[in-house]
């Protein structure tokens, strides 16, 4: 080995790119650069064949100056030299570790004045602990590379001896970053080098074994999937020796057997052998192969060609809608009309009925009635608070967890493709960013369009002008106009007293003594005690609170014979109290005589008529007019109208015009907490002024309804025949109605319209003359023309 020099010398200096080379060991060296080249040829002609190696401060420096240079090297002397098209290759050794002192050329290898640094001899017992923590540590991450060395590694570690080459070779073996390399070359003791090392293969460790941990789970992973696949494909052979089909072939077998026996159109049939043959090409383990198997399973299930024949016998179905629903005369009417056409024509397109009317009236059953009466099928959707437009259309399979609409699912349970289909509460649709689901039934409630649906899911035109359509709904209001459109309205009203009784007598009770397990002999509920129940137990317009008052009433008979009972048992009048508690309903004690300034009026809402009180006060000193409770726009104007008219006609009506003046108005609709609105409470109101000014008391056995105009003209209002029902319920005797609304009596039943009384008004002084006889006379007499 060439020996160290004893002082300052003048070496050409290499720079290197990416690493260091360390004292005592061997290093090979791929030279190019034009600078490193002039260096080595200098180099090779000197007898000592020694220069200095220097790692470069920046990497990407294709030609660094002395600047750019750590200020540590190592003397090194070549040892091995080969010329290629590249360079020279060459094998180095390095001698000792130099100091760069100062820049002495430039041009054309850059050469510095170096002097030795001196190798450290420090001893101590923490360096002797620290070094074979440090063989211990090298030997593990010797292992963890999983490194085949060609010499055992406790071999070179004992050739090592002394600490500082120990530290020097397991850097170089551990390919450190060469700011950590350059700090161990440059380490002032070799307590420090160990130290450095130490933690330098203490990190490497970490790296390495959690790289293994990792390297190990995929391993595992991998080697799991590779055993269930040469399981699988043993279980097939095992299959197919045996005569076994495979679960995967043999449902597609099954697929495609049912798709040949399936009689689907020519479009449909194509689309589903497209899919057929691509299930047919997929592994059972691709995420699409069960999506598409399910889209194959619902084009194969849906109805494409299936109906039931319709029997139409029309006084078979006049008995089967007159055995489940009482009255209805005209929707009954308009059914068997539809039937008729039917019959006598085939091919015609089924109408889409909408069924508006209060709750408890019977509209979804009587949706089941027409499917019974022409053998249909019957399938129900509830559309109440339905936000989503996919749930009527479906979503498109690209959605993880994609359905078809509710359309083709009822279609698909009931399995044929002209069921009798009830959209129920259309009303209640909602709508928010996810879509309008009423804009989506206008194509299918539509039937010029429906006969080409498509479903998003499905993506393939299905005809729905065979299906019976029914719509039900409480109010029109919340209805979109083009929806309504498409739709033939059939208004239920409200049961009278009579309807109810027949209703409970012939459906209600039996109903619920069926339900309760007692026989028809068991329980007796007279005619007497049945009106009383509606009456004083009941205020609606349909029959489902009344089916709950009767059996509440049979529960409780139901446990006195489970308690022993065994006589049958009449509920008297008397006994309602003690089977239904407390009497509900009572006529307004307060209302049986009206003050001065009080009318009658008629109210229409969703749950059937309603009879609405109107006041009126004078207020002395006041001024203006007050409207409070709960008034809508329309009916503010109404009031405002009613009091102008009053006030044009006060001598007519005998009014000190001065107290329009002098004194403010305050009218006032009780129930406060319930919105109102709507033009027919005009005659009402102006009944209610004219009795206050006059201080008149309008008759209490009369109600009235009619919008009013200035020139004192009644027009006609809508809900007459829930309005006069509810004039019934109440016990009053007198409906006042606008002239044009005399058509409407036609629906009432003939019983209420024998008991009550009607006035028809075309001009205010009509329904002044019934509601306040002496103010109607005095103004009929004045013969003001208006």
């Amino acid at each position: 080995m060439t020996e160290a020099i004893k002082d300052v010398a003048v070496l050409p200096v290499l720079p290197l790119k990416n690493t260091v080379l360390f004292p005592h060991l061997f290093m090979p060296l791929a030279v190019g650069r034009p600078h490193s080249l002039a260096a080595i040829e200098q180099v090779l002609t000197t007898e000592d064949k020694t220069f200095v190696v220097v790692a470069q401060r920046n990497a990407e420096d294709n030609e660094p100056g002395f600047e750019g240079l750590h200020s540590v090297g190592t003397r090194a002397v070549i040892k091995k030299m080969a010329r290629s098209e590249n360079g020279i290759e060459l094998i180095v050794q390095g001698i000792e570790r130099v100091t760069l002192l100062k820049e002495e050329q430039t041009q054309p290898f850059l050469k510095a004045r170096i002097r030795p640094l001196p190798m450290p001899d420090d001893t101590g017992t923490e360096l002797e602990a620290l070094q074979p923590a440090v063989v211990e540590l090298a030997a593990r991450a010797v292992h963890l590379m999983q490194v085949e060395t060609p010499v055992n590694l406790q071999q070179l570690i004992l050739q090592a001896g002394d600490p500082l080459r120990l530290a020097y070779m397991l850097g170089s073996m551990l390919s450190l970053e060469v700011a950590k390399e350059q700090a161990l070359l440059e380490a002032p003791t070799r307590l420090e080098a160990l130290r450095l090392l130490h933690g330098y293969l203490t990190h490497e460790v970490q790296v390495l074994e959690l790289r293994q941990q990792i390297n190990s789970q995929a391993q595992n992973e991998m080697s799991k999937q590779q055993r269930d696949f040469v399981l699988r494909q043993q279980m097939r052979a095992i299959q197919d020796e045996l005569g076994e089909k495979n679960p995967e072939k043999a449902e597609v077998e099954e697929l495609r057997r049912r798709l040949e026996e399936a009689k689907l159109p020519e479009a449909v049939k194509k689309e589903a052998e497209r899919e057929l043959t691509r299930l047919e090409r997929m592994p059972a383990a691709a995420p699409d192969f069960q999506v598409t198997r399910t889209y194959l399973d619902l084009l194969l299930e849906l109805p494409w060609n299936k109906t039931t024949d319709d029997v139409i016998d029309l006084a078979k179905a006049h008995e089967v809608l007159d055995a489940d629903h009482y009255g209805l005369k005209e929707v009954k009417e308009r059914i068997l009309e539809d039937l008729a056409v039917l019959k006598l024509n085939p091919t015609a397109k089924a109408p889409i009925l909408c069924l508006v009317g209060p709750p408890g009236v019977g509209k979804t059953s009587l949706g089941q009635s027409i499917a019974k009466a022409l053998g249909r099928k019957f399938e129900r959707l509830s559309l109440g608070g339905l936000h989503d437009e996919s749930e009527l259309r479906g979503h498109r399979r690209t959605y993880i967890g994609a359905m078809p609409g509710r359309i083709l699912q009822a279609l698909r349970r009931a399995g044929v493709k002209n069921p009798v289909l009830m959209l129920d509460e259309v009303d209640k649709l909602g709508r928010d960013y996810r879509g309008d689901p009423a804009s989506a039934l206008l194509e299918v409630l539509d039937p010029a369009q429906n006969g080409t649906f498509r479903d998003n899911y499905l993506d393939l035109p299905f005809d729905l002008s065979k299906v019976l359509f029914i719509t039900t709904a409480n109010a029109l209001d919340t209805v979109p106009r083009p929806l309504l459109d498409r739709m033939e309205v059939l208004r239920l009203s409200g049961y009278s007293e009579e309807e109810k009784a027949q209703i409970a007598t012939r459906y209600l009770l039996p109903r619920q003594l069926n339900e309760t397990g007692l026989k028809p002999e068991d329980l007796t509920i007279p005619e007497e005690t049945l009106r009383h129940v509606i009456s004083r137990y009941t205020r609606e317009a349909g029959v489902r609170d009344l089916e709950r008052a009767l059996g509440r009433i049979a529960r409780k008979v139901t446990r006195r014979f489970a308690e022993g009972r065994r006589e049958p048992i009449t509920v008297r009048v008397d006994d309602l109290q003690e089977f239904l508690g407390p009497v509900r309903v009572r006529p307004e004690r307060h209302r049986l005589q009206l003050q001065p300034g009080v009318s009658t009026g008629l109210a229409w809402t969703e749950a059937g008529g309603d009879v609405l009180y109107i006041e009126a006060s004078i207020l002395k000193d006041g001024r203006g007019l007050r409207l409070t409770g709960q008034l809508g726009d329309v009916m503010r104007e109404s009031a405002r109208a009613a009091q102008s008219f009053v006030w044009a006609h006060a001598e007519a009506l005998g009014i000190d015009p001065e107290l329009f003046k002098h004194a403010g108005l305050h009218v006032h609709v009780p129930a406060g907490a319930v919105p109102k609105d709507g033009p027919s409470a005009g005659v009402a109101m102006v009944t209610a002024l004219a009795s206050a000014y006059t201080n008149q008391p309008v008759r209490s056995d009369v109600a009235m309804t009619g919008e009013i105009t200035l020139s004192g003209l009644v027009l006609p209002v809508g809900g007459i025949k829930e309005k006069v029902l509810a004039a019934q319920r109440a016990g009053i005797r007198h409906v006042i109605l606008p002239r044009d609304n005399e058509v409407d009596l036609q629906e009432l039943p003939d019983k209420v319209r024998q008991e009550l009384k009607f006035t028809l008004a075309d001009r205010i002084e009509d329904a002044l003359q019934a509601a306040l006889p002496e103010v109607g006379q005095r103004l009929q007499l004045a013969g003001a023309h208006y």
